[in-house]
């Protein structure tokens, strides 16, 4: 029987979890399964992985063919890192402690690698956050002055129009003025008395002398 190391998915549409089963080659894709020795999440970054290392281990060695997704998260893990140092102590290659001390330095630059990137993809998301609350401040700034503007154009149109109504209320209570004509009465018309005119005397204008030139008697 081939036996196969491979990913059974489930979770929601579009939210994909996995399973990571020991499985029947010409079992179903997520069909029946020999045993569950992990889990596989791709929706973290990076991707979350939990691996049950000494089953995982077994069925390595045991000769079960992992699919191409699930040797990446083995290797990953260290799970053929380790089946290639145990090979080597039972070549005599290298000691128990030796084989040891390599996995534990390796899995320490491993556990580093991956803290540096949670770090950096948490920074990351605290800077998109950041970005999208600054723009999301500056968006309600803008709907706020926007409102703030139609709302005044509207009290003064409000108040231009109670100005108004005030004013014709006020035309309308005030009782218009009629003009009255006197009564004529019949008033005999004296005469009036002319004043004789004086005539002022004329007065004379002087009248201007003209030089007399002498004529000198021709020769």
């Amino acid at each position: 029987m081939a036996t196969r190391i491979r990913l059974q998915r489930h979770g929601k549409k579009n939210q994909p979890f996995y399973h990571i089963v020991i499985a029947d080659g010409r079992a179903p894709r997520d069909g029946r399964f020999i045993e569950k020795i992990g889990t596989y999440n791709t929706l973290t970054h990076p991707a979350t992985i939990n691996i049950d290392f000494d089953r995982a281990l077994y069925w390595v060695e045991t000769g079960a063919s992992p699919s191409d997704t699930v040797r990446s998260i083995l290797k990953h893990e260290g799970v053929y890192l380790m089946k290639h140092l145990r090979g080597g102590i039972a070549k005599g290659a290298i000691s128990e402690n030796e084989a040891e001390k390599k996995f534990d330095t390796w899995k320490q630059e491993k556990d580093s690698q991956v803290s540096n990137v949670k770090r950096e993809a948490a920074d990351k998301t605290r800077e998109e956050k950041k970005k999208r609350m600054e723009a999301e401040t500056k968006l309600r700034e803008t709907i706020a002055k926007k409102v703030a503007a139609k709302y005044a154009v509207k009290v003064e149109k409000e108040a231009k129009a109670e100005a108004e109504a005030e004013v014709e209320e006020v035309a309308e209570e005030t009782p218009a003025v009629e003009e009255t004509t006197a009564p004529e009465t019949s008033v005999a018309e004296e005469p009036v008395a002319e004043e004789p005119v004086k005539e002022e005397p004329a007065v004379e204008e002087p009248v201007a002398e003209e030089p007399v030139t002498e004529e000198t008697p021709a020769e």
